[in-house]
Parts: C-alpha cells; structure tokens; sequence
C-alpha cells in the first residue's frame, strides 16, 4: 500500500459499537481514519458520490468496508449487494461485522460476496481480540486490488 493512510468505512447505526470498533482499532494502531456513517442510505451515497459525497477529496475510497445488517434507511444486504454489483466497486473488500449468527443471514451475504462475515462477540475483551485479528488480517497480511484513490 506504499505507507499510504488506511481508510475503513465503518456503517454502523449503533453508536455504542462504532466507539467499540474505533477504541480497539486506535488501540492496536490498526487504522489511520475510520469514517462512520449510520445507515445504509448515507453508505451508498459515500461511495457512490451522491448528495453530500459529490466531492472526492471528503469522500475517498475506503480500503475496506465494515458493514453492519441491521441498518436504517437501506439494509446492508443491499448495500453489499450494491457494492459488489458495480464495476468500479466491486473489488473493495466488504466484512458484515453484526450480532446476527442466523444461517439465513450468512448464507444470504456469502451469496451476494461478502469477503469475511464476523459475529460481533458479547465481551469487550472478546470483541477487542475480534478488532485485532480483523486488522492484522484484512489491513496487514492481506493483499488487495485497492480501488483508485478518485
């Protein structure tokens, strides 16, 4: 990523979790900026610069986007679905990181090609274990085709 900043795009409606993901992300020294939008509507306009998003410079490509189900305005199966659906999208890695462990909601996000679907633990030292091995992964070991920084 040639020391380039990390950018995630975390949609997550509940507040609470979002200062999770942000305190166990800072703690690890995992990522540079986390942008946190509350719906799935805000999501899609972010990345599909819309609305209040039109400008590149406020609005640059996540490397990876941390994707909550159960979200206001449009649910996340449909943002994924979004997302992996665009030619110029499609690669940015998507992870569901939700509290649902149903089969139906597993199966439904792998279908529609969700990279990694994580069950957010109930403990905080669980879930900061959960942050640290989801940066150590997805933003330190593995490799991915970045989309452009347009």
């Amino acid at each position: 990523m040639n020391g380039e900043p990390l950018l995630i795009l975390l949609v997550e409606d509940n507040l609470d979790h979002a200062e999770l993901v942000r305190r166990s992300l800072a703690e690890h020294r995992i990522a540079n900026r986390i942008t946190v939008l509350t719906d799935g509507q805000s999501a899609l306009d972010y990345l599909f610069r819309r609305g209040a998003f039109t400008d590149p410079a406020s609005s640059p490509r996540p490397h990876i986007v941390l994707l909550d189900l159960r979200l206001p305005r449009v649910d996340g199966l449909d943002v994924l679905k979004a997302i992996k659906q665009d030619d110029d999208l499609h690669t940015m890695p998507v992870v569901v990181l939700t509290t649902s462990e149903a089969e139906q909601d597993i199966v439904a996000a792998y279908r529609h090609y969700v990279n990694s679907y994580l069950v957010k633990p109930v403990g905080y030292d669980d879930f900061n274990k959960l942050m640290q091995d989801f940066g150590f992964y997805w933003l330190g070991w593995n490799t991915n085709p970045y989309p452009e920084q347009q």
